[in-house]
């Protein structure tokens, strides 16, 4: 038998190490109108820290200040008051762009070129020489998966295609910071699943990842610390296991438990004065039935849905049990 928390901790040697990367000192923004009068309060003293190796989530609902911190992170806005500092310089300088590889909510691409010709053009920004510009083409093409399709004009891209095109062009200056706003938006399950891998092999490459996202699935499941702004201001911020456990419930899990176990158990329970929440069998999460699915039918096309459920009938041999102190 096995007692785990309600999602499991990810490892302290995920690689993020105590070196500042990022870092925001009652940093404020406000918008003002024609005339110079405070129009909208976008974000209001804003002091957080982005570690060296670590994903870093920025969450919070539209108009909370996501979009404003990351301009002024990047120097496309000029802080009202504070400071904000990137590798150790002040966010308006520039610089510190070359360290930097930025993937936008909406990415700006010119439809005319392919992928080959649209990477080789953002190395030429960034200086490198052609035997570099081919190589690192090559590479992040494979990367993102468009061997396929590297010779097609970006105009007859998916909106998922063009997502991955423009986290390969982010990626182009080997960045060692890079920051991603919505990187899943316009991908299908898959390409979610794998957009997710890639991020976390950039920290097992020891890069440094500040994202922001709509889908909480997707900050939980690749974020090691995250910030919660509403309204601009910020209302929480650690890490994501930390956060997530629920303190006062302990969570039972064990295979194949029998019917006077699971007797024995609810006994055990109600004699230290513990209230039983529920005893049943786990359940997945629909993106990872989704996937199973897929790759069930790769490997074995002509799998009914009935062959399936009888699969997972005499699989379920599991039992849960979760106790929650009074």
């Amino acid at each position: 038998m096995e007692a785990t928390a309600s999602k499991e901790a990810k490892p302290e040697s995920s690689g993020a190490s105590t070196e500042v990367i990022v870092q925001t000192n009652n940093l404020s923004k406000t918008y003002r109108d024609f005339w110079g009068r405070s129009k909208v309060r976008a974000l209001n003293s804003l002091d957080l820290e982005v570690r060296r190796g670590e994903i870093f989530g920025l969450l919070g609902p539209n108009g909370s200040g996501k979009s404003t911190t990351i301009k002024l992170l990047l120097g496309l806005l000029f802080p009202t008051s504070g400071q904000a500092l990137v590798f150790g310089k002040e966010a308006g300088d520039v610089s510190k762009n070359e360290k930097i590889g930025y993937l936008p909510e909406e990415s700006y691409l010119y439809k005319f070129l392919n992928a080959e010709e649209t990477l080789d053009f953002y190395g030429r920004l960034f200086d490198m020489s052609a035997e570099q510009r081919k190589r690192r083409v090559a590479e992040l093409i494979s990367m993102v998966k468009l061997d396929w399709a590297k010779r097609r004009q970006l105009k007859e891209y998916s909106k998922g295609m063009t997502r991955r095109i423009g986290l390969a062009q982010a990626l182009i200056n080997d960045p060692e910071l890079i920051v991603l706003d919505e990187p899943t938006t316009g991908l299908d399950p898959i390409g979610v699943r794998e957009m997710k891998d890639l991020i976390i092999d950039l920290r097992e490459q020891g890069k440094t990842v500040l994202m922001c996202s709509h889908l909480l699935a997707d900050v939980q499941d690749v974020c090691d610390r995250i910030a919660i702004l509403h309204q601009g201001e910020l209302k929480e911020m650690g890490r994501v296991d930390q956060l997530l456990k629920v303190q006062d419930v302990t969570q039972i899990r064990a295979n194949k438990l029998s019917r006077e176990a699971e007797e024995e158990i609810r006994a055990v329970i109600e004699r230290h004065g513990g209230d039983l929440v529920s005893m049943d069998n786990p359940t997945t999460t629909l993106e990872e039935l989704f996937l199973s699915i897929v790759n069930e039918s790769d490997e074995r096309p002509g799998l009914s849905p009935a062959s399936r459920a009888g699969k997972s009938s005499g699989a379920s041999g599991s039992s849960g049990a979760s106790d929650s102190a009074n």
